[in-house]
């Protein structure tokens, strides 16, 4: 485990079983095994023929770290699966990352080989003193062809490995100047494994869909979980709505983990084509604020499948999920400790807003020293992201990270429990709130709405449906217009990039 001693064994007994299928290719688990031979064999070669390479961080106990930076889901998948039995540490960084924050990750990390499409991140990497390797796609596969041939040596069979051996780097966050790097060990792996086959249900032979960059966290794990339980991982580069039906009908698939935004496409898929989905039978989002809209409308296309929204954090595993609702609302799994506390680390009465702390066996053990001095876990193996929650009755509720949550006029505001209410207003598209300095207030929350119908965000309609929904502390004292919301690659709105439409010189929202 994670996934090698499954693989081994679905190759065994189901060899022509899908393992990994892409828009580059696909391979089934006996060709995953052969292929993985040619991905170590290359890899350990680079890693071998350096001079001075980097030192990889003292986290992983000198193993050299080898990270992916590319497009195409399929090739990383197969680079990132093909080396989990070999000793060999993988990474993925997304190629969209400001370059800053690329050549940051890479040089503190000490990663030895980047295989990499971006010109801007070898010369960067160049002027930094680098003394790694860095790859395009091509020349890496150029350099596995002698391999398929018989020209060359292949690395031997995959094997099992320790569990106390580091296994994956990840990284907290591309949408900030400060990304924190972290190793997830094997063991840890196999718990999240554990967790995740209890209530997300991959199971052996199941077919998921998984469109998105390896890149994000949900896809990767997506990939991992697939594999460690004899399924298969379906993989797409982008979110295409066309591609989307045709693949779930030729390829049987059952199961598909998205990022929210793309529940939205599969709904827009599935009123063209219900046809293409009737096999469908789980949707597993992750994030803690699906709107209860996306839900219903899943429900009203595809009544026959289920939707489970789940939550989660890439350094400490899986954590409960919510099957109603907008997904705030969560059921803690079993075995998973939670707790809500205020600054002073005591636990608050249940209803108050604090800071989540959660206890994990798939926890991280804490960040990479060369790349932050932020504190994963505290006593006790208890651990926090920042996350901002509170309990009701028993069920956890999430009100967002840190920055989301703002001070105004004395009360504490959640700028997600803000945009939630406005889920159902007719004519406009997404919302945003975010906090505008006020000499009297300190903050005032404002809100900045895509306006999906002329027309239809007038200020006071907008005014009284916040006052019959909202406490008056949440009720937005500002309302803007933006033709659109900024996002991210994987379709979430960048609070920050939206208060800098209003207040920035290039601001391109209208005040309502």
């Amino acid at each position: 485990m994670p996934i090698t001693r499954t693989v081994l064994e679905t190759a065994a007994e189901h060899p022509d079983r899908p393992a990994i299928v892409g828009d580059d290719g696909a391979l089934s688990y006996a060709e995953l095994v052969e292929d993985s031979r040619r991905v170590f064999a290359v890899v350990d070669a680079v890693h071998r023929a350096q001079a001075a390479p980097p030192v990889p961080a003292p986290e992983t106990r000198g193993i050299p770290i080898s990270a992916v930076s590319i497009a195409s889901a399929f090739h990383a998948a197969r680079i990132v699966a093909g080396l989990a039995g070999y000793r060999s540490v993988s990474a993925t960084i997304d190629p969209q990352w400001p370059l800053a924050h690329r050549l940051r990750v890479i040089t503190t990390a000490g990663i030895g080989l980047v295989i990499s499409d971006s010109a801007e991140l070898g010369a960067g990497l160049d002027a930094a003193g680098w003394t790694g390797t860095i790859l395009t796609l091509a020349e890496f596969r150029a350099r596995e062809e002698p391999l398929r041939q018989a020209r060359g040596p292949l690395a031997g069979p995959p094997a099992v490995r320790d569990g106390d051996e580091a296994f994956l780097l990840l990284f907290s966050s591309g949408t900030t100047s400060d990304p924190k790097a972290f190793l997830k060990t094997r063991r840890q792996y196999r718990e999240n494994v554990a967790v995740s086959s209890a209530h997300l249900e991959p199971r052996p032979g199941v077919q998921t869909l998984a469109p998105g960059p390896l890149s994000y966290s949900l896809t990767l794990y997506a990939l991992i979980e697939c594999l460690a339980t004899g399924g298969g991982a379906h993989l797409a580069d982008a979110f295409d709505a066309a591609g989307l039906a045709r693949r779930v009908a030729a390829e049987g698939i059952t199961r598909i983990v998205a990022v929210p935004a793309v529940v939205q496409v599969l709904i827009d898929a599935a009123r063209r084509d219900p046809a293409s989905f009737r096999r469908l039978e789980l949707v597993v989002t992750g994030g803690a604020n699906l709107p209860a809209a996306l839900r219903d409308g899943l429900a009203a296309v595809l009544p026959h499948a289920r939707l489970i929204s789940y939550y989660g954090a890439a350094e400490i595993g899986f954590i409960g999920d919510s099957r109603g609702g907008d997904g705030t609302l969560l059921d803690v799994y079993e075995g998973i400790g939670a707790e809500v506390r205020d600054d002073a680390g005591d636990p608050v009465p249940d209803g108050d807003l604090g800071t989540l702390w959660i206890r994990a066996a798939a926890c991280s053990d804490g960040y990479l020293g060369a790349t932050t001095d932020a504190v994963l876990r505290g006593e006790g193996g208890w651990a926090t992201v920042h996350d901002v929650a509170r309990i009701v009755e028993g069920r956890l509720q999430l009100a967002g990270r840190a920055g989301d949550i703002v001070a105004t006029g004395g009360h504490k505001v959640s700028l997600p429990e803000v945009e939630r209410a406005f889920a159902g207003f007719p004519g406009i598209g997404a919302v945003c709130a975010v906090a505008l300095p006020d000499p009297r207030l300190g903050s005032v929350v404002a809100l900045v709405v895509e306006e999906a119908d002329p027309g239809a965000a007038a200020k006071a309609e907008l005014q009284e449906w916040a006052r019959a929904r909202l406490a008056p502390q949440f009720v937005p004292r500002r309302w803007y217009l933006a033709e659109r919301l900024p996002r991210t690659a994987g379709g979430k709105i960048r609070r920050s990039a939206t208060a800098a439409l209003v207040t920035g010189r290039d601001a391109r929202a209208v005040r309502l």
